[in-house]
């Protein structure tokens, strides 16, 4: 069989069977339409050749990187432009990715993972996106007019190793009338169990339980679990699980329920598969308080072993993470994370010292003390005070240096302290412990911004959106400053408004972008919000907590807050 190098574009249309299903005919019609008009000619217009056409999709060959991705891009502004007139039902979306690779050649047809490759690339691309592969980007860098922002490496369905992404940025904004979510892994959302207690005040309690479920279960590489913000919209008794389908695109859900009564603990859970309806597995354990971890992991494996068909291993087992033997740390350390997740440092400090009090070996109560620290003194402090955070922290990792949490809080504090390689290794220590954990990513993308690389940190949050499609509010903020440094002013506007404006810093940044994009009376307005939430701030004082590590990043943030009017 013959060989040869090619760059291969796959794209197919985002919701095809949708559409398909609501109108047959005109749904034809309009992608015959838009193959003729927009994809044949620009194919031909970059000496492409298209070698295979499905009813959705299509592959593009080109003897040149430059000449597919610059393809790849035009096509994806020329679908934009068409879709513009449109309403949104009738928008035509693609998913586009490009690959170069070894391919081999059976008649007219291609065969390879150089295809395989561009089309694992199509599947993960987010609507109106164009993903390439690091082989394509090493050729086609400063030779086409875009950039590109790094996504790392990401394990592709089929494909032995691991595979260097990179989107193509400033692609049009794009909407389809109901977008599909699509997973490479087997999918999973948990969603808060029922508190059986009959105490509303015990609530913190299942949710706990439920958020550590997730955590365990995030360990798993070879599933894709939906974050703990996302499946906590879904709460009650009677979830609509095709409006969850359609929402979240999780092909399974976890649902039960927590009584804690005395020393004994009732978990149930169960498993369903939403396409269905069916129940695939079912539990109910009755154990002493003490025994509630190892419900924990039974819980677990037996939703791992469910779906996947076998039981596996995590890469971090329980067996090096080192939880309380102390229920009582055990539920303190659950109230000071409820009151974390409800962004009330203040009162989070007080269950986590307890916990301490009772266990000093606690690691991770010590890590989201020092979490909560490093927030209050932010929150309350004209200059925030870092070393009682940081002492707290480094107690996390020296008692378990295995768990995400203690990576994750002590590497949130070297953001803070300018010691940004440091902190880049605890963050990667984190998402290594746990893959799916969107908080680690967020803050790392926190750092990238720091560092001068929004864009690297814009790619990252939205990669977080597939994951957690209702993030919490603080993702806007790093979203807004991401968008801020990368001079997209009307777009972190946008984001900054996701919050409520309830939030002085928010309102400082807003007032700069504001500012910085000539909107001078709206400038002004916010400015006088952040000064009556924040009396007594300058221009000087931000300079000293926001830790930029470069000075053109921070010196563009304070022109923006100066033009808004804030004095030095």
């Amino acid at each position: 069989m013959k060989r040869r190098l090619a760059a291969i574009l796959a794209a197919d249309v985002v919701g095809y069977s949708r559409m398909m299903e609501q109108d047959e005919t005109g749904t034809m019609a309009a992608l015959k339409a838009r193959r003729k008009d927009v994809l044949e000619p620009l194919v031909a217009r970059h000496g492409g050749r298209i070698f295979k056409v499905t009813g959705d999709g299509v592959l593009v060959e080109f003897t040149s990187a430059v000449d597919a991705v610059q393809c790849a891009v035009d096509l994806q502004r020329a679908m934009a432009t068409a879709n513009a007139d449109l309403p949104p039902v009738r928008h035509i979306v693609l998913r586009v990715g490009v690959n170069l690779g070894d391919v081999m050649v059976e008649g007219s047809d291609l065969y390879g993972d150089g295809v395989n490759i561009s089309a694992r690339l199509e599947r993960i691309a987010e609507p109106g996106e164009v993903l390439i592969s690091g082989a394509t980007f090493d050729h086609v860098r400063n030779k086409v007019d875009t950039g590109f922002e790094g996504l790392g490496a990401q394990t592709l369905k089929n494909i032995a190793e691991p595979v260097r992404v990179y989107r193509a940025a400033g692609m049009p904004r794009t909407s389809a009338a109901t977008p599909e979510r699509r997973y490479e892994k087997p999918s999973i959302a948990v969603l808060p169990f029922d508190n059986m207690s009959g105490d509303p005040d015990q609530k913190y309690f299942s949710d706990g339980i439920t958020e550590d479920i997730i955590t365990e279960l995030s360990r798993f590489r070879q599933l894709f679990v939906i974050a703990r913000n996302s499946s906590f919209q879904f709460r009650g008794p009677l979830v609509d699980l095709d409006e969850l389908h359609r929402k979240l695109g999780v092909q399974y859900v976890v649902e039960g329920g927590v009584r804690k009564s005395g020393e004994v603990v009732r978990i149930t859970a169960q498993l369903i598969d939403v396409s269905t309806g069916n129940h695939l597995w079912a539990e109910r354990y009755d154990r002493k308080s003490e025994n509630v971890f190892t419900v924990q992991d039974e819980v677990v494996q037996s939703i791992v072993a469910t779906v996947e068909g076998r039981v596996v291993p995590s890469g971090a087992e329980r067996a090096l993470r080192k939880p309380t033997p102390h229920m009582s740390a055990y539920d303190y350390l659950l109230q000071g994370r409820d009151h974390l997740n409800h962004y009330d440092p203040v009162a989070a400090e007080i269950p986590l010292r307890r916990a301490i009090e009772l266990d000093p070996h606690y690691a991770q109560a010590h890590a989201y003390l020092g979490a909560s620290l490093l927030i209050k003194s932010y929150a309350l402090e004209d200059e925030p005070r870092l070393e009682p955070a940081l002492l707290s922290t480094q107690r996390g990792v020296d008692l378990d240096p295995d768990d995400s949490v203690t990576q994750l809080s002590f590497g949130q504090v070297h953001t803070h302290l300018r010691k940004y390689d440091a902190a880049a290794v605890h963050f990667e220590r984190a998402i290594s412990l746990n893959p799916n954990d969107m908080h680690a990513q967020a803050l790392y993308a926190e750092l990238l911004t720091f560092v001068g690389q929004p864009g690297a940190a814009l790619a990252r949050l939205d990669f977080i959106r597939q994951r957690d499609p209702y993030p919490p509010l603080w993702y806007w903020e790093l979203y807004g400053t991401a968008l801020y440094q990368l001079h997209r002013y009307d777009d972190a506007i946008a984001a900054f408004h996701e919050i409520g404006l309830r939030n002085a810093w928010a309102r400082g940044y807003l007032a700069a972008g504001c500012a910085m994009a000539g909107r001078v009376d709206e400038a002004a307005e916010h400015m006088a919000a952040y000064r009556q939430l924040a009396p007594g701030s300058s221009a000087q004082k931000w300079a000293r907590s926001e830790p930029y590590r470069d000075e053109g990043p921070l010196q563009h943030l304070l022109d923006g807050l100066r033009k808004a009017g804030l004095p030095d």
